[in-house]
């Protein structure tokens, strides 16, 4: 019996439609999709979801950093710092599993 994974599969399909849909180039698409996942105090794995896009599109730390800069005074510093220790642990945990991938 094939693994069914609804909602994987919807959330590829939100995220195919919204690329889709807009004209921004992949670097600004993925820029407005970090602000928003900092605005939104995102958990970790949101962060995880989208790092891979990110680094594909030329995403760097500074550019992270910047983000977290220019949006703080709209969002308030409480959700920068948050969204600082969710993406620690984003990259804490993409470590562990590249690490767990070497031992294999």
């Amino acid at each position: 019996m094939p693994a069914t994974t609804p909602v994987l599969d919807t959330l590829t399909e939100i995220n195919t439609a919204s690329i889709d849909h807009t004209r921004l180039m992949p670097r600004e698409l993925m820029l407005a999709r970090l602000a928003a996942l900092v605005a939104v105090d995102a958990p970790p794995a949101s962060y995880l979801a989208n790092a891979g896009a990110a680094a594909e599109s030329g995403i760097t730390d500074q550019d992270v950093q910047d983000i977290l800069i220019a949006i703080a005074p709209v969002i308030g510093t409480a959700k920068v710092v948050s969204a600082g220790g969710n993406l620690m642990r984003a990259l804490g945990f993409a470590i562990a599993v590249a690490e767990d991938d070497d031992v294999l």
